[in-house]
């Protein structure tokens, strides 16, 4: 990437940061759906979340609405069995219980990797598509510290990859999009988003799905863990 020095990195949140424990995974879901009433197979998950993707692809550069994620979450519910009317109530139920950061674990990269960068001046913020506080997220993961800006998309009005939360996330930041590089893992909502006001990218790909894909993307620095970072904003 570019040789000029990064002041800021701003990082995405959700599977880029943290990760679901078992609550939103399948055997999660099928509880979730049990007590709706409904027999779900949780095997099915897996390709049930891949089935779902395009509801959120379509729904970038939207206006922030909790719809979005319901029907989303109502699309796997579906696609693992679930049916009739208690479909919604329950995906709404998960939507909810999203927003708690006692259902995830933090990426064991994570905490060396921005006490490195904060020890070498770089100042740190957070740029998000939850509805999850990012307060209550600081302070239950320890990086009340480490983290000076966060902007969330339920708080701001749009989502990623809109321009106008990467430019309130600058502005907050006091910094120029020149001097800024956004970490995440959706090349679309993080990487392209932050490109269009003028700030620089840097893809997480933490599993080994769509790495035959990655090799065709040559202009963004793409690493598979966060202790690669702080050689790529140097390099």
């Amino acid at each position: 990437m570019s040789r000029r020095p990064a002041r800021t990195v701003f990082f995405d949140v959700d599977f880029t940061l943290i990760y679901p424990g078992p609550r939103f995974q399948g055997e999660g879901y099928r509880e979730f759906c049990a007590r709706h009433g409904m027999d779900v197979d949780p095997d099915r998950f897996p390709a049930a979340v891949l089935s779902a993707s395009h509801i959120l692809d379509r729904e970038q550069d939207a206006v922030y609405n909790p719809q979005i994620f319901v029907d989303y979450t109502a699309h796997i519910i579906r696609a693992m069995g679930g049916d009739g009317t208690a479909v919604e109530t329950c995906a709404a139920e998960i939507y909810g219980e999203w927003a708690l950061c006692q259902h995830f674990l933090l990426y064991d990269d994570v905490q060396g990797t921005l006490e490195a960068l904060a020890a070498d001046d770089i100042q740190l913020g957070l740029i998000s598509n939850s509805h999850r506080c990012l307060d209550a997220f600081q302070e239950h993961f320890d990086l009340d510290d480490l983290i000076d800006v966060a902007v969330s998309s339920s708080q701001h009005g749009f989502m990623k990859p809109h321009p106008s939360i990467f430019e309130a996330a600058l502005k907050l930041a006091g910094v120029s999009a020149a001097d800024a590089v956004m970490v995440g893992d959706s090349l679309t909502q993080d990487i392209r988003g932050a490109e269009r006001v003028g700030m620089r990218g840097v893809l997480v790909r933490r599993s080994r799905e769509g790495q035959d894909e990655d090799r065709n993307i040559t202009d963004v620095p793409v690493i598979r863990s966060l202790l690669e970072l702080p050689a790529v904003l140097h390099g």
